[in-house]
C-alpha cells in the first residue's frame, strides 16, 4: 500500500463536480490517502467577530470547498469504490449558522427572513480534539464525532454539477453522522477514474442537520481507496462501527425512505437467506430508519441494521 498526501491549495480544490476536471492526484486501488480539507466555505482564517467574513480559498463560493478530484486508476462505471475512513482529525475551530436560508423548513419554523443565528466561542466553536468536545461562546459544550459531509464523484453528464445535493450513485453531500472513523462507505463509480473529492468536515452533527449546518470545520482524513467488483447492495451503502447502513435520497422524504429500506432488504436477503417479505418482517424488528439530513435540496434517509441486532444459526 502506498500512502499519498493531498493538501488544499488553489490548484487542488474545487467547489463543483465536473467529469472533465483533471485529477490532482492519481492512486492505485488499495492505496491510502491523507487529505486535508478546509471547512465547507474554504475560510483561510478564523472569524474574528460575529458577521466577519475571513478570506476564502475559492472566493466564488459556488459550493463546498472540496479537495480533489482524486483519480483511482482502473476505476470505471459498473465498479464500486470503497472509502475506508482510518482517521478523521478536526481543526481546532469551527462554525455553525442556522436559519440562514428561506426554505420549506425555515418557513415551517417561522424563521424565514430573520437574521441567521451564529454560535461563537472566541471565533465560533473552540474544538478540543484531545478532550473530544467543542464549546461555543454561550458556554454550551457538545461531544465530537467527526465525519465528512461530502464524499463523492461527479455525475457522468458533462459540465459542472452542484456539490449541494447528494446523489444516488456517486454520492456527494451525504451528511451522514454515522460515517465516523472505522467506517467504510461504498460508492458506485460514475466516471472513469472515479474522480473522488472530499470535504465539508463536520466535528459534530445531529441526525437531520436541522439548522442547515453542523460544526463546520477543517479536517485531515486518512482513507484507503479500493475498487470492489461485487457489492451486496446496488446503491450507496456503508459498514460502520454502529452497523450496516443503506441510503435513500430524494426531494420527497417518503421516496428517500422507501429507497433506503429497499436497499436494506436486499442486503438482508443476502445476509440471512430470506425472501423479500421475510426480510421486511425481520427488518421491522431490527432496522432503524433515520433522517440523514433535511439541509439540502435533496433530502436523505438512512436505514441502519445495528451491529449484533440479528444473529443467525444457518
Amino acid at each position: 500500500m502506498t500512502q499519498h498526501r493531498l493538501d488544499p491549495t488553489p490548484t487542488t480544490v474545487t467547489d463543483y463536480f465536473n467529469p472533465e476536471t483533471p485529477s490532482v492526484l492519481s492512486v492505485e486501488s488499495g492505496d491510502s490517502v491523507v487529505v486535508r480539507s478546509l471547512d465547507a466555505s474554504g475560510y483561510l482564517s478564523r472569524q474574528q467577530s460575529p458577521g466577519d467574513r475571513p478570506p476564502q480559498l475559492l472566493p466564488q463560493g459556488r459550493g463546498h470547498c472540496l479537495t480533489g478530484p482524486i483519480e483511482v486508476l482502473g476505476a470505471r462505471p459498473g465498479m464500486v469504490l470503497s472509502v475506508e475512513f482510518r482517521s478523521l482529525q478536526t481543526a481546532d475551530w469551527g462554525w455553525t449558522v442556522a436559519a440562514a436560508l428561506d426554505n420549506r423548513l425555515t418557513r415551517r419554523l417561522g424563521l424565514a427572513g430573520g437574521p441567521p443565528v451564529s454560535f461563537l466561542w472566541d471565533i465560533d466553536w473552540d474544538i478540543d480534539a484531545a478532550a473530544g468536545t467543542a464549546t461555543n461562546d454561550r458556554g454550551h459544550t457538545v461531544g465530537l464525532a467527526p465525519f465528512l459531509g461530502v464524499v463523492g464523484m461527479p455525475p457522468a453528464d458533462p459540465g459542472r454539477h452542484s456539490t449541494i445535493p447528494p446523489r444516488t450513485e456517486g454520492g456527494g453531500n451525504i451528511d451522514c453522522r454515522e460515517l465516523v472513523a472505522g467506517s467504510t462507505l461504498f460508492l458506485p463509480v460514475t466516471v472513469p477514474g472515479a474522480l473522488l473529492s472530499l470535504g465539508d468536515g463536520h466535528a459534530a452533527q445531529g441526525d437531520g442537520e436541522v439548522g442547515g449546518t453542523a460544526i463546520e470545520c477543517g479536517m485531515t482524513t486518512t482513507a484507503v481507496l479500493t475498487l470492489v467488483a461485487d457489492a451486496p447492495v446496488p446503491g450507496i451503502h456503508a459498514e460502520t462501527p454502529s452497523g450496516r447502513i443503506t441510503f435513500g435520497f430524494d426531494k420527497d422524504l417518503n421516496v428517500a425512505m422507501g429507497d433506503a429500506l429497499d436497499n436494506m432488504l436486499t442486503w438482508m436477503q443476502g445476509l440471512y437467506g430470506l425472501e423479500k417479505a421475510a426480510a421486511l418482517a425481520l427488518a421491522s424488528v431490527s432496522v432503524d430508519l433515520r433522517v440523514t439530513q433535511v439541509a439540502n435540496d435533496v433530502w436523505g434517509v438512512h436505514a441502519v441494521l445495528p451491529t449484533g441486532a440479528v444473529t443467525w444459526n444457518a
